[in-house]
């Protein structure tokens, strides 16, 4: 006689649960820029908490210690250099009291942010770097490298400074077609994966400025997609189904041609920016109207993705959390 035991996965998260925080212990009053585009309005690393704002004249953002909490006064000093609206802001994650900034006057600035804060406004960036024709959207600090920054235009092209000299180290100009939605290094910093408007997820080698691997139609939807690359070499994707509903794909970098686990999440217009944890290999989703938890799990060959929670919280909510 035998006996056949039931299999039951259980995940080591399923207990995560998500809490807003108290009103006392959050921001209030800040004037978050209006400019239509696809990125978060924040960043934090362990010293300050970056925020894109409205300004008048040009571009700006607020940095703030990590603890400020209450209301931000209208006369808080920013960091007001560009001559157009700010995009996105990115920390130097080799140094807490670095951050570049990319704008839409075409420059991408990097500055040096005190301890403790600003005192008064800063315009003086430590280097400006200039060779995009179009406004400059994307920022992505090597992951192991000091002092290396990737930068990508509406141009459709790829930079690599040395922010260290200002020198423009690698520029990739033909491998995109179309407006890059994303880019993300993988954890060694030898690769990127890029997303483009023409639907094709790439894996490119910077250095040699060739593009290894091409998925075209990685989401058949028209809306943007997003990648972002997982610990273990894999490529997690963002985007959209012929029939506009929102999807979750996992992809082999050695084999684009069908991905690995596909998941449709729900009928939205709003972008899913996914923020990933190497640490716990949690994904965060963040967009308009919708806001979870997803794990990925990988065991006896297969691959699980599963929702461990959901919850009412915004983009900026999710990036302090994933600092935090």
């Amino acid at each position: 006689m035998s006996f056949r035991r039931a299999v039951v996965r259980q995940s080591k998260f399923r207990h995560v649960f998500a809490q807003a925080w108290k009103a006392e212990h959050c921001l209030d009053d800040v004037r978050v820029t209006r400019v239509t585009w696809e990125a978060p309005l924040c960043v934090a690393n362990p010293k300050f908490i970056a925020l894109i704002v409205e300004a008048g004249g040009g571009g700006a953002f607020l940095v703030l210690p990590l603890n400020k909490s209450g209301r931000v006064d209208q006369n808080t000093p920013t960091v007001c250099g560009h001559a157009a609206p700010v995009l996105d802001v990115q920390w130097c994650p080799h140094d807490d009291n670095v951050i570049a900034s990319a704008s839409e006057d075409c420059t991408v600035k990097v500055w040096q942010i005190p301890d403790g804060g600003l005192k008064a406004p800063m315009t003086e960036a430590v280097v400006t770097l200039e060779a995009h024709s179009k406004r400059v959207g994307i920022l992505a600090w090597h992951p192991t490298a000091l002092n290396i920054l990737l930068t990508a235009g509406c141009d459709n092209m790829l930079c690599i400074w040395d922010v260290g000299t200002g020198e423009l180290v690698y520029q990739l100009s033909d491998a995109h077609p179309d407006l890059i939605y994303s880019v993300c290094w993988n954890r060694e910093g030898s690769v990127v994966c890029t997303t483009c408007k023409d639907k094709a997820l790439r894996v490119i080698d910077p250095r040699r400025g060739t593009v290894l691997k091409v998925r075209e139609k990685a989401h058949e939807g028209t809306r943007p997609m997003r990648a972002v690359f997982l610990s273990d070499g894999k490529i997690l994707t963002t985007g959209f189904s012929r029939m506009s509903e929102r999807q979750l794909a996992l992809w082999d970098t050695r084999d684009l041609s069908e991905p690995m686990a596909v998941q449709e999440m729900d009928t939205s217009n709003g972008v899913l920016l996914p923020f990933y944890d190497p640490d716990t290999s949690m994904v965060y989703l963040c967009g308009k109207g919708y806001d979870e938890v997803v794990t990925l799990r990988a065991e006896f060959g297969t691959v699980h993705m599963s929702i461990v929670h959901e919850a009412e919280k915004s983009i900026q909510s999710m990036e302090s959390c994933r600092i935090l």
